[in-house]
């Protein structure tokens, strides 16, 4: 990799702070052991993440081997924005709102008593007209004379014993249906598992095996008057035939009960053996997949390297983030044949250590989230059961990934709210592994001791105003052209200042950097800088001097220009002075060097090489020039990756503290961002930390925001405007006083309300669709629980999904 000037050394002076030391590739790979010896546990890649070759597998971490092949295998089926794919299941089906469970058994017993009482009327003879209907298929000599005449003959008695047996079952299932038995028989005897549901339904068996053959049901001797009436009355001559029959009758009566109380597949249960589907279909085997045979590859010609890495994985030599950082530089070298060969080569070579980062680091020193590096994803919370939520999204993880992040990302919520160690750090960490992956590059800037990850997780730490920081920065960005270097100075300094214009202080910083560049060939450091605004006449004589042996004569002119108009009225050379000495201070000595011998970081490199940087400032006894730090790198940042031409790294930068860093200008810098391949994540404590004329661009501008616990009603309502309403049903139920005209009604209503208290109402409801707010400011400053969030994602692509309540996973 190219280290385009990032890569510097220490110097011998004691106060110049060199830039920063991009590692060089490693000129060997590194030695991945072999596998332990020993039974494994069985674990998933995603709960418990794979170690990294070469250090102790800490808690929570798969030790190698078959893990990574199952993960690998592991489907991932496209969803919603912001859900975990990883092994997902699609919920059921939402089951309508069904009736109480008091309703339900009052029903169902008034549907048993109703069916009782028909029965006995019927068996008692008090139903009229009862035997017209098998008297109209049955011959005349059978029955006696009149409507409820009774059978004359024996043919008459078996026809009406099979009659009465046809009716009852009729009147069973009626009386199932209208009860709704299946559905009481569901929620209180199905849906509360084994061994009750079998118990259950062995005991109803028993009883109505009882009832059978008590003659209670009439079963039996319906069974007997047909098979005699089919096979004639002699069949009952040999024992053996009837104890058969019997015995079938028995069986059948079972049956039901055994199909309802899953007795198969509590025996099978039991035995350790897997039972067929219910339907009697075999279950259908699971579907194979060659993805950890690496089908790209072959695909290609390549076997012997696709056997090589199936090898690899499949013996535990390689964790998730080699396989993402070997797949993307297949993927890579597809685009450009020549590095085909030399790739396939490499993995022969060293395996699952070709293609490395140019840290050499395989995996990050730990993890404190759940990623999926294949997709990127990195789990921060789990939806939670809510109305608000929809169904199909109540109890799934909610993840966040590139395609999310490339619209950007505002949080907003109190301190202790938990954005930095459930939403920031998370998000830092994915980007951390993708960039190992080589997908990504991420810069990450907090204050000072924020928990944004351990130094070795990072390529480059810059601790401004630590005497024993390696790094330093480039307050230029990196950029030789002096109007660039002086728009993106000017938006960090004064780009707050709501009085001054930034393009005219732009255009002061221009007349002095212009000619301090054409005469020393380099950007002025800052004490330099500091003296040049303030006018001080040696220093404006001295450069003028320069410019004069050089024979920088446009130079000369701008640099008269900026003398006619120093001291004018609305110069913002004083307030851009102002705000250089807050970065004039003696805690910065040996900082912001310019100097032919100083290298600093350039944030230009995150756009050309997958860089792991985080940034400490001093907030706490520099809290103004860390803000002043903040929003200068904010610019730099959305001006350097708005600039590039190759747009293959998602670039990304994490702002743990945004406060007063956001401008007018970095805004449209921010909404830039998705067509190149680049996101921010900005952290606020409260929407007023951004000036009020912003609130509404910056909502506007970035396409993910999550309101947190705790945030105040003002803040609330800008969520609420922000995120729209949507059309929902309500019903509103009035209650009008009954008038009685009739005396003896009038009666029953005055005893009513002297028992209850209450006059006679009646309900009067009304269902109408009206449009509100999908949450309210008072819903979010009160109704959001603690370490929940509420979280609205979009796309890239203009996708969104709906703003979520979000249980966070610390």
């Amino acid at each position: 990799m190219d280290d385009d000037g990032t890569r510097g050394v220490r110097g011998s002076s004691a106060d110049r702070v060199p830039g920063p030391a991009l590692p060089p590739p490693p000129t060997t790979p590194p030695r991945v052991p072999a596998p332990a010896a020993g039974p494994r546990p069985a674990a998933t890649p995603v709960e418990q993440r794979p170690a990294r070759p070469g250090s102790a597998s800490p808690a929570g971490q798969p030790v190698p081997g078959a893990p990574v092949d199952a993960w690998l295998r592991t489907p991932r089926p496209p969803q919603e924005p912001g859900v975990w794919r990883y092994g997902y299941t699609p919920p059921p089906p939402e089951e309508p709102e069904g009736v109480s469970n008091r309703s339900l058994l009052v029903g169902a017993l008034i549907s048993l008593l109703s069916a009782l009482l028909l029965w006995s009327l019927w068996r008692n003879g008090y139903l009229p007209y009862r035997l017209v209907p098998l008297k109209l298929f049955t011959p005349g000599e059978w029955w006696n004379p009149g409507t409820s005449g009774g059978p004359r003959t024996i043919e008459g008695s078996d026809a009406l014993t099979v009659y009465e047996a046809i009716l009852f079952g009729l009147l069973a299932y009626g009386c199932g249906r209208i009860g709704n038995f299946s559905e009481l028989f569901r929620r209180h005897v199905a849906d509360r598992g084994q061994p009750f549901l079998a118990l259950a339904a062995a005991a109803a068996a028993g009883l109505t095996q009882l009832l059978v053959w008590k003659e209670a049901l009439p079963v039996v001797r319906p069974v007997l008057v047909l098979v005699a009436s089919v096979a004639g009355g002699e069949i009952y001559q040999s024992q053996t035939v009837v104890n058969v029959i019997y015995a079938v009758i028995a069986a059948a009566v079972l049956y039901p009960f055994a199909r309802l109380g899953r007795w198969r597949e509590l025996i099978a249960a039991r035995r350790g053996t897997v039972a067929p589907a219910p339907d009697g279909t075999a279950a259908a085997p699971a579907a194979a997949t060659s993805a950890d045979q690496w089908p790209e590859l072959r695909t290609a010609g390549w076997t012997d390297a696709a056997d090589t890495l199936t090898a690899e994985v499949r013996t535990g030599r390689m964790n998730d983030v080699d396989v993402a950082r070997l797949r993307h530089a297949w993927a890579l070298a597809t685009r450009r044949p020549d590095r085909l060969a030399p790739l396939a080569e490499a993995v022969l070579r060293t395996g699952g250590a070709a293609a490395l980062h140019p840290s050499g680091h395989r995996d990050l020193p730990r993890r404190g989230a759940r990623h999926d590096v294949l997709t990127g994803q990195v789990r921060i919370g789990r939806c939670a059961d809510d109305p608000h939520n929809p169904y199909v999204r109540r109890g799934t993880g909610l993840a966040l990934e590139p395609a999310l992040l490339g619209t950007s990302l505002l949080a907003v919520g109190p301190p202790g709210a938990g954005k930095t160690a459930r939403l920031i750090r998370p998000v830092v960490e994915a980007l951390a592994l993708r960039a190992l992956a080589g997908q990504a590059a991420v810069l990450a800037v907090g204050g000072a001791g924020a928990p944004l990850g351990p130094d070795d997780a990072f390529d480059v730490v810059v601790r401004l105003g630590h005497p024993g920081s390696a790094h330093d920065i480039d307050l230029y960005g990196g950029t030789t052209d002096p109007d660039e270097a002086a728009a993106v100075l000017a938006e960090g300094l004064v780009g707050d200042v709501g009085s001054l214009d930034s393009r005219r202080a732009a255009t002061v910083l221009a007349q002095l950097l212009g000619p301090y560049r054409a005469a020393h060939g380099h950007f002025p450091s800052v004490p330099e800088l500091r003296e040049l605004l303030d006018g001080t006449p040696a220093a404006l004589a001295g450069l003028r001097t320069s410019l004069e042996a050089a024979g920088h004569h446009a130079m000369l002119r701008e640099l008269d220009a900026r003398s006619r108009q120093a001291g004018g009225p609305g110069d913002p050379a004083p307030a851009l002075a102002d705000r250089v000495a807050l970065l004039d201070r003696p805690a910065f000595t040996g900082f912001f060097a310019t100097g032919p011998d100083a290298r600093p970081f350039s944030l230009r490199a995150l756009g050309q090489h997958p860089l792991r940087v985080r940034v400490d400032l001093p907030e706490r006894g520099h809290a103004e020039a860390s803000r002043l730090l903040t929003r200068l790198l904010l610019a730099q940042f959305t001006a350097i990756t708005a600039a590039r031409t190759d747009t293959t790294l998602f670039a990304c930068l994490v702002l743990d503290d945004a406060t007063h860093a956001v401008t007018a200008e970095t805004v449209r810098g921010i909404r830039r961002l998705r067509s190149v391949n680049a996101g921010a994540v900005l952290a606020l404590r409260t929407v007023d930390d951004v000036p009020e004329t912003l609130h509404t661009p910056l909502l506007g501008a970035v396409g993910c925001t999550a309101a947190f616990s705790g945030i105040t009603t003002w803040d609330g309502k800008r969520f609420a405007e922000a995120w729209g309403k949507e059309w929902v049903e309500t019903r509103e139920v009035a209650q009008h006083t009954v008038f009685a005209d009739q005396p003896f009604t009038r009666a029953l209503h005055a005893l009513r309300k002297l028992v209850t208290g209450k006059a006679v109402t009646t309900d009067a409801v009304t269902v109408r669709q009206v449009e509100r707010e999908r949450w309210s400011a008072s819903e979010l400053a009160y109704a959001v629980p603690a370490g929940h969030a509420v979280i609205r994602l979009a796309t890239v692509e203009g996708e969104h999904a709906p703003p979520l309540l979000v249980h966070l996973e610390g």
